[in-house]
């Protein structure tokens, strides 16, 4: 049965955690390996996609095919870049209070990365995330951001339904995807994107980041209960 209560299904590099320029740092490294030299600007502008859509879409940029055999070695190598950087990872401010405060107050909520299981536990750990609430990844969906379909299973997860669930991301991708599934996007500037970018990909709200939001908790309509 699905809980009447709105869910809120959150994107996780960039939106709770500070890992954005970690990420562009190591599919920079990775595209090095490869003979691709991109600016940072350009790989930037995609983090959220999933890694194989990532390669296709900066492929198509720069004019270039990548057969799949490349675009895998790229994959494993970015994730490679980035667990060497991990450990300049943080939590961004306000995430862990704000996961705190909903689970408080019996608000359902959920995390849904573009992401593989792999790295995103490894950032998951960052956080305190109490057992039971549901994390979904690349892995276990077939089409990633800007799809809907991270969302649509973390909100089933939740027996939510996506209609009255809020999605939160701090990308473009983020909000496109929480449009398509039908879900009200809440925007996060701690990703990098600008207020309009974010408003104008769907951003019903936008705030500079966690910390923000829990401040402003009433104007989602969540009380205590």
């Amino acid at each position: 049965m699905r809980s009447s209560i709105p869910a809120i299904l959150f994107d996780l590099d960039g939106t709770l955690v500070d890992s954005v320029y970690q990420h562009v740092s190591a599919w920079h490294e990775a595209l090095l390996e490869e003979g691709i030299d991109l600016p940072i600007w350009r790989i930037h502008r995609r983090i959220g996609m999933s890694g194989g859509l990532f390669v296709r879409a900066l492929a198509r940029e720069i004019g270039r095919s990548v057969d799949a055999a490349t675009q895998q070695r790229l994959v494993r190598a970015h994730a490679q870049a980035y667990l060497r950087r991990i450990q300049h990872v943080r939590p961004l401010p306000g995430a862990q209070e704000l996961l705190s405060e909903l689970t408080r107050t019996k608000v359902p909520w959920a995390i849904a990365t573009s992401g593989g299981r792999a790295i995103a536990e490894r950032t998951l750990s960052l956080l305190q995330v109490p057992a039971g609430v549901p994390v979904v990844t690349r892995d276990e969906v077939s089409y990633a951001k800007p799809n809907p379909d991270l969302f649509l299973l973390a909100a089933e997860r939740l027996g939510a339904a996506i209609e009255t669930s809020f999605v939160v991301g701090d990308s473009i991708w983020d909000l496109l995807a929480a449009q398509r599934a039908r879900a009200l996007g809440i925007g996060v500037l701690s990703g990098g994107y600008g207020r309009n970018e974010l408003e104008l990909a769907g951003a019903y709200r936008v705030y500079s980041e966690p910390a923000e939001m829990l401040r402003r908790l009433d104007e989602l309509g969540i009380r205590e209960p």
